[in-house]
């Protein structure tokens, strides 16, 4: 009897994620009876719903609330805008729909940022109430929810980001509105994709509700290698290595030498592919079982060969998402909008601020109006200056995204750096069309090397460890340790080197070892799987590791 509450109740401590065994119990008595009404389309949808908010039951508890009512509004929002003929009315209803998406997840995501950057910059000692849960309270008379704190819902940024999706394609007349709820909230809510995406456009998912469900012998193989190879992604190349030896340089980086805390960021640029490619690739073979396909998230991201190159191949669902919900309407690299100029006018000020300092200031102020100065003086440099800025505000933006801290504007601001760096430097590199070896790999390694620095301000617990990385490595190399780190370490560097290995092989090679999953017998896979799940086992710690996205 405990161990069925256990099944239905939420803990916090334990939520139901990929890694652990209740997931892989939960999901088998999920696809046992789905094999038994999955060629009934309504009562498929529907199951699969009920299914899905059990899920984010088990890992957001009493959030699920917020899911619920998100794709309600939503659903009728859409229908609103498509039902109106009049254009000034249907971006009326638009801007509500994304004015309310926004303030749910400005208020959980970033209420604390925002109030700690105006306190900080105008002096002030604002604090963030959260009344929500003071009223949900107030309603309940139980004290279901934590008023001290604002706790941020698993996956708000990846379900939230889909429906801003859906009602913008309808405003567009990209798409016409759901008329069931309940597939609504299938699009919204399917499970696999629920948390940490890949974050799903309407048009490529909303036509497969209405399809019967087939799944063939490639669809069967493809999902269970996907699932079993982003398992050893998670659970080896990812969470070993971290408990082993990422975490303990990155929580007291001033402790360890230069050497070491540089190992630990090239160990991290693994660390956070195998994390959020291996979640990816378990939601994609979840989803294939099931009949529905996922779009590709991930595409060998450290064999770019530079900075917009690792940005078409990496998360490329929120980057083709900030290409035409941001970066295009801000003017792309055509012009310059009213968005773009607010938005570059309140970063200016916000940085003359945060400087507190009058020379600063003024510098600031004047670099500014004289780029502005030739960019209207010259025809050629306008239209450099107008795409330059949106690229810049779209990466900037994207960096707040993934987290409610400067370290994160730092880290879109430095990838936006880089696209731009790209994009004039190719012009004059000798290298840019040379299909030399050396050539090619020289670019491949620049561009890893800089997006690993890049990833500093990203896994940094602040300002001050990123202060404290910089100082031991440049003042404490100590490069006479460093083979002894390198043994002390073995077993962790040689998981290293092999899951660097694994990426950069070619894709020949790695269509070659999906194909000889494809045509092995059944036994033999689930030999395979067995040798998989006791492999993730030995891996495996007591202490839970979350997917590193489920904090956005």
């Amino acid at each position: 009897m405990n161990r069925l509450k256990e099944i239905f109740a939420f803990s916090d401590e334990f939520p139901l994620i990929f890694t652990q065994a209740d997931f892989w119990i939960f999901f088998t008595a999920l696809y046992l009876i789905f094999s038994l009404i999955y060629k009934r389309i309504k009562l498929r949808n529907t199951y699969l719903l009920l299914v899905s908010l059990f899920f984010y039951y088990k890992t957001s508890g009493l959030f699920v609330g917020l899911l619920v009512f998100t794709t309600i509004s939503n659903f009728y929002l859409g229908a609103g805008i498509f039902g109106l003929r009049v254009k000034a009315l249907k971006l009326t209803l638009l801007s509500l729909s994304v004015a309310l998406n926004l303030f749910i997840l400005s208020y959980f995501k970033y209420s604390y940022f925002i109030v700690d950057s105006l306190n900080y910059l105008f002096g002030t000692s604002y604090h963030v109430s959260h009344w929500l849960a003071e009223w949900g309270n107030s309603i309940s008379n139980e004290g279901y929810f934590t008023v001290d704190k604002i706790i941020l819902p698993i996956g708000i940024s990846f379900y939230l980001f889909q429906t801003i999706t859906y009602c913008v394609d309808i405003y567009r007349g990209k798409l016409k509105p759901l008329d069931s709820v309940a597939d609504f909230g299938l699009f919204v809510t399917f499970f696999p994709q629920l948390v940490a995406g890949p974050i799903v456009r309407a048009g490529e998912f909303i036509p497969q509700i209405s399809k019967p469900t087939v799944i063939s012998a490639a669809d069967f193989n493809s999902g269970t290698f996907l699932i079993l190879k982003g398992l050893l992604k998670k659970m080896i190349f990812a969470d070993y290595l971290a408990m082993h030896f990422m975490d303990k340089v990155f929580d007291a980086p001033a402790m360890f030498s230069g050497f070491t805390n540089i190992m630990a960021l090239f160990g991290y640029s693994l660390q956070i592919y195998g994390d959020f490619s291996g979640y990816t690739d378990i939601a994609i073979g979840l989803a294939l079982l099931m009949g529905f396909r996922l779009p590709v998230n991930f595409n060998s991201p450290y064999k770019a060969q530079n900075t917009s190159d690792f940005w078409r191949r990496w998360h490329i669902s929120l980057s083709s998402f900030l290409r035409d919900y941001l970066y295009i309407p801000l003017g792309g690299n055509r012009n310059a909008t009213i968005a773009t100029v607010v938005i570059s006018v309140l970063i200016l000020a916000g940085s003359i601020l945060a400087f507190k300092d009058k020379t600063a200031g003024i510098a600031i102020s004047a670099a500014v109006m004289l780029f502005v100065s030739l960019a209207l003086a010259f025809k050629g440099m306008r239209k450099h200056f107008v795409m330059n800025i949106n690229i810049m505000l779209t990466m900037l933006i994207g960096g707040l995204w993934h987290g409610a801290s400067w370290k994160f504007v730092i880290w879109g601001g430095l990838n936006g750096l880089g696209i731009l760096t790209y994009k004039y430097w190719r012009r004059i590199s000798p290298w840019e069309k040379s299909e030399n070896r050396a050539a090619v790999v020289w670019k491949i390694m620049l561009t890893f090397t800089f997006i690993t620095f890049t990833r500093l301000y990203f896994r940094g617990e602040s300002m001050e460890h990123i202060s404290a990385w910089y100082r031991q490595v440049a003042d404490n190399m100590d490069w006479s340790s460093a083979l002894q780190v390198l043994y002390q370490y073995r077993i962790v560097f040689v998981i290293m080197l092999l899951g660097y290995i694994t990426h950069w092989l070619p894709v020949r090679t790695k269509e070659s070892i999906e194909n000889l999953w494809a045509k092995s017998p059944l036994v033999l896979k689930g030999i395979i799987a067995v040798i998989t799940g006791i492999v993730c086992y030995q891996a495996y710690s007591a202490s839970f590791q979350p997917f590193i996205y489920f904090q956005f």
